[in-house]
This record gives structure tokens, C-alpha cells and sequence, in this order.
């Protein structure tokens, strides 16, 4: 038989096992001691024996540590990681599609509030669009008080009270309004009408007070202004308001054949035409009409003009557009 060759490195020495101890001799047997314990290596020690048929590594090179009879790996030489899914392309789609509207959102309010609150500001302080809607956003007893002082209003400074003895429901001017002058306002347009009526304290003249809110600007109110003046159109018989004289009150004979002096006035400073027209409470017919300023002026002799109803007119049409503009100007004041 051919000899096996020589091993390139010799096995390693097998541990003995310890000879029996010796009898005990003497008067006192010995008791025999614990097993020995085999010495264990500390944690994290490495077992450098080189393992059977292992080859050493040339001097100066690299050993890789062996564990459990097989070299570790790099993947066992590096800390695990938890695995990261792969980028989903939707999700990130998604989310700069939120962006971009979250941004446009953000932009669109900010300049939405900007303008708005521009417009609004400018607004709030027009005169002309809070005179507007004052029909109806201002109560009926501050449009036509309950009762008007007129003190030095009447005939030679004398004061008047008037009291008021009934409300119309608001409605277009093409209802309560002549033809005429109907056709005369066309050009500032009629958005809506509201009348009152009133009497004096004796009751013997009546009163009916209208505010026509009108859909023109400053310039529109500004030339019909300046029309009545330069054509007179305030002096006109076919220019004078209806009354309104319901049943039951001290006006229910006060009709169209009743007026005896008026006033028409055009505003600049708010959308909205003052008129008024008086008359006998008893229902007398007035044959020839006078307009409110000839019946006030000084040395004026008919009946109309001592009757104060030229007066009448004129105070109750005062007092009324005085208290719109109040109620106006608080619509326009800003707060704080």
C-alpha cells in the first residue's frame, strides 16, 4: 500500500483524560472533589484555532474571521437596514398636484380678499350706493318720522309740527307717478318709491312726501339737477306729484284736484329725487295751482300763500331729506 502524505499541518493534541485519584490513605478518608469545569471564553472572543485542512494565509495578508466553520459574508459584516419600498410615481404625482392647488387656493383667497376688500372699502364709504338700498335697509320711522318739527318753518318764521297719518307701500314710480314726469326722470332711472302723508296740528292742510331712489351716478343726478333748473321744470303744473290719501285718515280727500302747491328737488350728493305736494284738508278743489317757492315768496297774496301750504310743502320735504341724509351718512360711516 502507497503511505498517505504527510499532513501540511499537524493535528491537533487530544486532551487526556486526568488519571483516577489515588486512594486516600490515612485515618480520614478524602471525599472527592467536583468534576472539572471545562474554562469557557469570554463574550465576544474569537476562536483563532485554525480548523482542520485549513491553509494559512500568506504573512502580512488578510484573515477572514471564521465562524462556525464557514467565512462570514458582507452581508452578515454590516448592519441590517429595513428594507425602503420603491417610489410609487402616482403618490408623488399626487402630492405636487396638492401643492400646486394648495398654492393656487392660498393665491386665488389672498387676492379675492385683497379686491374685495378694496371694492368693499370703496363701497362702505359711496354715499350714492348706500342711498340706494336705503328703502329698504332703513326703518320706515326714520325715513318718515312719526312727527316732523318745522320750528321757524311756517309763515313768518312761525313753527310747525306735522304728524303723520299714514305710510305707502314702497312700488315703482310708474304707478304713482304722472306720465310727465315720468318721462322727465327717465333719463336717472326709478328703482323704487316711498310715500307718507302728514297733516299740521290743526289739521287743516295735508302733506304728501315722496323720495324716488333713482339708478343714475353723481353725473346723471348732477344733469337732471341742472335741467330743472335752467328749464324750471319745478314750476310746472303738469310736473306735480300725485297724493296719497287713504281711506279713514284726515287725507282721504286729498286728491289730484286737492294740490295746491308742490316741490320737486333733484339731489346731488345721493341717488334720490325729494318731492311733496300739499293741500286743503277739508277736500277743497284748487283751481289754479302755485309752486311751493312763488307761494313762499315775500308779498305773495293768494290764498295757497296764506294758507302756508307753500310752507307746508317745503318744511315737510326739508325735514324728510334731512333725515335721509343722517340715515345715509351712518350707513357710510366706517367703524372704529
Amino acid at each position: 500500500p502507497t503511505p498517505a502524505p504527510p499532513a501540511s499541518h499537524p493535528a491537533p493534541p487530544t486532551t487526556r483524560p486526568a488519571p483516577p485519584a489515588p486512594p486516600a490513605t490515612g485515618p480520614h478518608p478524602v471525599t472527592p472533589g467536583p468534576p472539572p469545569v471545562t474554562r469557557r471564553r469570554p463574550v465576544g472572543a474569537v476562536d483563532l484555532t485554525p480548523a482542520p485542512g485549513a491553509v494559512p494565509p500568506p504573512p502580512g495578508g488578510y484573515r477572514t474571521p471564521i465562524r462556525y466553520g464557514f467565512p462570514e459574508t458582507p452581508v452578515e459584516t454590516t448592519t441590517r437596514l429595513r428594507p425602503v419600498r420603491p417610489r410609487q410615481r402616482w403618490r408623488t404625482a399626487a402630492a405636487a398636484a396638492c401643492v400646486v392647488l394648495g398654492l393656487g387656493l392660498i393665491g386665488g383667497a389672498a387676492t379675492g380678499a385683497w379686491l374685495t376688500g378694496d371694492s368693499s372699502a370703496g363701497t362702505a364709504k359711496s354715499p350714492y350706493t348706500a342711498a340706494r338700498a336705503a328703502w329698504h335697509s332703513v326703518p320706515v320711522d326714520t325715513l318718515f318720522p312719526r312727527t316732523l318739527k318745522g320750528r321757524g318753518a311756517g309763515p313768518g318764521g312761525t313753527h310747525r309740527t306735522w304728524n303723520r297719518v299714514a305710510v305707502a307701500a314702497d312700488s315703482t314710480c310708474k304707478d304713482v307717478l304722472d306720465p310727465l314726469l315720468l318721462t322727465t326722470l327717465r333719463s336717472v332711472g326709478c328703482e323704487r318709491m316711498v310715500r307718507a302723508t302728514y297733516t299740521d296740528a290743526t289739521r287743516s292742510a295735508v302733506t304728501t312726501v315722496g323720495l324716488v331712489f333713482t339708478e343714475a351716478d353723481a353725473s346723471g343726478m348732477q344733469a337732471l339737477r341742472t335741467r330743472f333748473t335752467e328749464q324750471k321744470l319745478g314750476a310746472r303744473k303738469d310736473l306735480m306729484p300725485r297724493t296719497y290719501a287713504p281711506e279713514g285718515t284726515p287725507a282721504a280727500s286729498f286728491g289730484n284736484g286737492q294740490r295746491a302747491s308742490w316741490t320737486v328737488n333733484p339731489l346731488t350728493e345721493i341717488p334720490v329725487v325729494v318731492l311733496a305736494v300739499s293741500g286743503f284738508a277739508d277736500g277743497r278743489a284748487v283751481a289754479e295751482p302755485q309752486p311751493a317757492a312763488d307761494a313762499m315768496a315775500s308779498g305773495a297774496g293768494t290764498d295757497i300763500a296764506q294758507a302756508g301750504l307753500g310752507h307746508e310743502a317745503k318744511g315737510v320735504a326739508d325735514r324728510v331729506e334731512r333725515g335721509l341724509r343722517t340715515a345715509v351718512a351712518e350707513l357710510t360711516e366706517q367703524p372704529g
